[in-house]
């Protein structure tokens, strides 16, 4: 990492009369730029997929002990699944002034891993706070965020939402990984060279112009992008006539999905419980 300042000369009066910038007056300082070791930090992740694959499951065997942000309301239902082993802790907010709040506060200290679960609710979260925060041109309160007229509340809520991939990178300066789950949606691919195809990408707010894009901003801002999902099945006359249990995570970008990652280059099978995951996504 380095740091630097300068000083940079400004043109003034002086210069237009043929004099020189620094006649008359000391040079400015100058500053020796600094250079530091590269401290290692948490990863910032996004696991997404279809509803029912275990997202939650696998952000549990994360390295802990775990917090997670219960937004979807789904530990109590999976705890059965979970083993003693498994170091995590369960938080519950109820808005997105208290998810914010949460993160500010004191007794992180022994945390590895703080897992958003799922962060399609903390959107809607920063949503409902614009409703109930920022008014219309008139002074009234909207109803709805379609009343902001078009196009101004999803520059609300992207700024809004912003401030939560602050706060988590506070807590990845600390150390401390950061999973955010996702649920899972089809979107249309442009494609300038031929035609455009379908592919997964995790569910958050994505306008057609790419401006105030929730989800482009999360994948600048994620080391790894994950996509958890069944491996297809049998198909007979272009339908499918059964279905497969296997489940993969893809780390990187394929023609059917959305994903990267900065430490593993290859597709991995995924057993139920199977933790091996972590140790080659999260790497020191």
């Amino acid at each position: 990492m380095t740091t630097a300042t300068s000083n940079v000369p400004q043109c003034g009066p002086s210069v237009k009369q043929g004099r020189s910038a620094s006649q008359g007056s000391s040079p400015p300082a100058r500053r020796k730029v600094a250079f530091g070791p590269i401290q290692p930090q948490g990863h910032r992740i996004v696991l997404y997929g279809p509803g029912g694959i275990g997202k939650t499951t696998m952000s549990c065997h994360a390295p802990g002990p775990v917090a997670i942000f219960d937004l979807d309301e789904s530990l109590p239902v999976l705890r059965s699944q979970l083993s003693n082993n498994d170091q995590v802790n369960r938080i519950v907010v109820g808005s997105w002034n208290e998810l914010r709040q949460t993160l500010h506060m004191e007794g992180w200290d022994e945390i590895r891993t703080i897992v958003v679960d799922s962060v399609t609710r903390a959107e809607e979260m920063a949503a409902q706070w614009v409703l109930e925060n920022i008014p219309l041109d008139n002074g009234k309160r909207p109803q709805r965020l379609e009343d902001y007229g078009w196009g101004r509340q999803f520059s609300y809520i992207y700024d809004t939402f912003l401030s939560l991939l602050g706060d988590l990178d506070a807590h990845v300066r600390a150390g401390r990984h950061v999973i955010l789950i996702a649920h899972d949606c089809t979107t249309e691919v442009p494609n300038p060279g031929g035609p455009n195809w379908l592919r997964y990408e995790p569910r958050l707010q994505a306008p057609g112009s790419g401006k105030y894009s929730i989800r482009l901003r999360v994948r600048e801002w994620s080391d790894h992008v994950l996509y958890f999902g069944y491996d297809g099945g049998e198909f007979k006359d272009g339908k499918m006539t059964r279905g497969c249990e296997t489940r993969t995570i893809y780390p990187l970008e394929m023609p059917h999905c959305m994903a990267k990652s900065r430490t593993c280059d290859t597709a991995m099978p995924v057993a139920r419980n199977d933790a091996s995951v972590w140790q080659k996504i999260i790497t020191v």
